[in-house]
C-alpha cells in the first residue's frame, strides 16, 4: 500500500493457523504484513478446495487487528465493520437466475471503499468467485484498481488467471495456491468431491462408448445445475491432463486420478498427443462458456460430443 499502510510488526500467531499445504502463500502474506509491503489488490489463484478464501479471511484478520484482539475475533465471526465479503448474486429480477459478479456489486464495493475505516487501520474486501464476473464487470472494476482508495486492500479469489483481462490482473499481486494434496486418491481434486468426480468420469466413459444417446442423457440429467456442470468440465480437463502426462511418460504419481493411473496410461496409448490437446481445448472452451453464462446443459452436451469424437 502507499503512505497509509497498516503499521504491524508481524501477523498474529493464530491468524493463519490451520491452513495446510499452502506454506508458500502464507509465508508471502506474513512477510508482506511484517514488512508493511501490503499491496492494494491481490489475486488468490488456485483450484477450489485449496484454501483460497480461508487464507483471504485469515489475511484480513491479520490486517484488521494485528494484535489479535477483539477486532480479530470480530473478523473471524464475519462481524467486523471493515471486512466486506462480496459473492456472486442472481439477477435482481430473477432470484433463480445464474450467479455472477455484476456491475452493481462493484459499484457497492467502490462506495464502501471510499469511506474511512470504521474501526481498523484498513478496510479489506474479499471478492469470492471472481471468475464469475460478467463481461462488463472487469471494466467497471478497473478504475478502482487504477486509483485505489487509501487504506483499502482488495482480494480477488480466482480459479485461473485467464478468465480476467490483463488490465485487471496487472494491478493485482498474484498469490498462487496449490491443489489440496492427498497422493494416490481422487481427493486431489478441487473440493475433494471424490464421489461426484468418479460419477463424472463414468459419464465421460459412457459418452465415449455409447455416443449421442448417452450424451443427451447426461446433459438432461444436469439440466440447469451450474455447479454440477462445472464439476464435470473440471473432471474432464483433469482426466485429459492425466492422459497427456501419461503420453509424455511422466511418473504415475503425478496423476491427479492416482487410482486410475494404469487406465490413463492405457487410454493415452490409443490417442495421439494432438488428440489429447484438442480434448483439453474442448474442456477450456466449455469452462469459458459456463463462466459466460451459457446454458450448463448445452455446454455439457457440446463438450461430451467433442470428446466422444476425439476418442
Amino acid at each position: 500500500m502507499a503512505d497509509e499502510r497498516p503499521s504491524t510488526a508481524a501477523a498474529p500467531a493464530d491468524a493463519f493457523a490451520g491452513i495446510a499445504g499452502q506454506d508458500g502463500a502464507v509465508a508471502h502474506l506474513r512477510r508482506a504484513i511484517a514488512t508493511g509491503h501490503v499491496a492494494h489488490a491481490y489475486a488468490f489463484v488456485g483450484p477450489r478446495g485449496s484454501g483460497r478464501k480461508r487464507t483471504a479471511l485469515a489475511f484480513a484478520e491479520a490486517l484488521l487487528d494485528p494484535a489479535g484482539g477483539r477486532g480479530a475475533e470480530l473478523a473471524r465471526r464475519g462481524a467486523h465493520p471493515d471486512l466486506h465479503v462480496i459473492e456472486p448474486t442472481p439477477p435482481e429480477n430473477n432470484p433463480k437466475g445464474p450467479l455472477a459478479l455484476r456491475v452493481e456489486n462493484i459499484r457497492e464495493l467502490e462506495r464502501l471503499a471510499f469511506l474511512r475505516p470504521a474501526q481498523a487501520p484498513v478496510k479489506v474486501f474479499v471478492v469470492g468467485e471472481a471468475d464469475r464476473m460478467t463481461l462488463a464487470t472487469p471494466q467497471a472494476f478497473l478504475k478502482t484498481l487504477e486509483e485505489p482508495p487509501a487504506r483499502t486492500v482488495i482480494v480477488l479469489i480466482l480459479s485461473q488467471l485467464r478468465v480476467l483481462p490483463a488490465t485487471v490482473l496487472s494491478r493485482c499481486q498474484v498469490v498462487r495456491f496449490a491443489p489440496a494434496q492427498a497422493p494416490g486418491t481422487v481427493a486431489l481434486l478441487p473440493d475433494g468431491r471424490a464421489e461426484g468426480r468418479q460419477a463424472a468420469l463414468a459419464c465421460l466413459a459412457e459418452a465415449e462408448r455409447v455416443g449421442p444417446s448417452a450424451i443427451l442423457r447426461a446433459a438432461e440429467g444436469l439440466g440447469r445445475d451450474r455447479e454440477a456442470a462445472e464439476a464435470l468440465v473440471e473432471t474432464c480437463w483433469l482426466w485429459y491432463r492425466d492422459l497427456l502426462c501419461a503420453r509424455a511418460g511422466a511418473p504415475a504419481e503425478l496423476a491427479v486420478f492416482g487410482d486410475r493411473a494404469a487406465a490413463a496410461a492405457e487410454r493415452a496409448e490409443r490417442l495421439s498427443p494432438d488428440q489429447i490437446v484438442e480434448a483439453l481445448g474442448a474442456c477450456r472452451d466449455a469452462w469459458l462458456a459456463i463462466q459466460s453464462n451459457v446454458s450448463p446443459r448445452l455446454t455439457v452436451e457440446v463438450l461430451l460430443g467433442r470428446l466422444a469424437v476425439a476418442a
